[in-house]
């Protein structure tokens, strides 16, 4: 499978703890910051719960 670049476009402040737990779990510490994750299912689920404060691209 491709993997997908997730860049973190908000802000994490006044987000729910486990919102901010997921973004450092992704390793998206603070805006701006890039990582490319496989594409799959968990990946995903990380992604779908953080939707609002990242983008996602084809890698």
């Amino acid at each position: 499978m491709a993997d997908i670049k997730v860049k973190l476009v908000k802000s994490l402040i006044g987000s729910k703890k486990d919102q901010i737990a997921t973004a450092h779990a992704l390793g998206l510490w603070k805006v701006g910051d890039e990582t490319v994750q496989p594409n799959n299912p968990q990946t995903m689920g990380k992604v779908n719960k953080i939707n609002h404060l990242v983008s996602v691209s084809e890698n």
